[in-house]
């Protein structure tokens, strides 16, 4: 139980292991259950939450353990693990290195955990990573809201972020296949803050296969 050091009398923030555990997990068992399980525990609005509105530090790797790249076993998974990260509540936190899919397995000792880059390695994860940080941003929702799961099975998963003047639901689909889901979003359109696009909830809503997104209602 985390609020023993973090309080408003000792920590503002504490890494949030619980959830690290979570999110490789759930890829990797293919079972979005898990993660979802630990978010509600932690920032679901019921009265039985530990700490709704709490700001926890939210990684999925760091230099104690093997670095996310090495961790999945399937790589498709990398860039929306961190959409994931971006998208619920807490600090997230990259690892040096982690944001080009630097590998590093834990068990072969601090030097494959941190190696020194003598220049960076940009790729594609990391202009994703980079969208996916700008969105969280420019949102008070995903920066503060509130954690509601509205969508939830073993591949995929929908959740909404809110505050008193912003909502954004962040929808993910680690399945190589697509998924139509109908469901009540609340709302007609959406702008997706990590590509720009306009989604429509009309008829549905389609999520292909490896997708990520942050869909801000307007």
């Amino acid at each position: 139980d985390y609020r023993q050091i973090m309080n408003h009398e000792m920590c503002d923030s504490v890494t949030n292991y619980e959830c690290y555990k979570g999110l490789y997990s759930s890829f990797n068992s293919l079972n979005l259950f898990e993660i979802v399980h630990s978010l509600l525990r932690q920032f679901e609005s019921d009265p039985w939450a530990l700490f709704p509105g709490a700001h926890p530090l939210s990684f999925v790797d760091n230099h104690d353990v093997t670095r996310a790249a090495s961790i999945l076993t399937n790589k498709k998974h990398i860039p929306i693990l961190y959409a994931l990260l971006f998208g619920m509540p807490g600090i997230p936190c990259i690892y040096y290195g982690s944001e080009w899919g630097a590998e590093g397995r834990k068990e072969n000792g601090d030097a494959a955990l941190r190696p020194c880059f003598t220049a960076p390695q940009k790729n594609q994860l990391t202009d994703w990573i980079a969208s996916c940080a700008k969105a969280r941003r420019g949102s008070a929702a995903l920066c503060d809201g509130s954690f509601h799961s509205l969508v939830l099975q073993n591949q995929y998963c929908i959740f909404e972020r809110k505050t008193a003047n912003d909502r954004v639901l962040v929808a993910v689909n680690i399945g190589d296949t697509a998924v139509h889901v109908d469901f009540d979003a609340g709302a007609g359109r959406a702008r997706d803050l990590i590509t720009g696009q306009v989604h429509d909830f009309g008829g549905g809503t389609n999520l292909p296969p490896y997708f990520a997104a942050f869909w801000q209602i307007f």
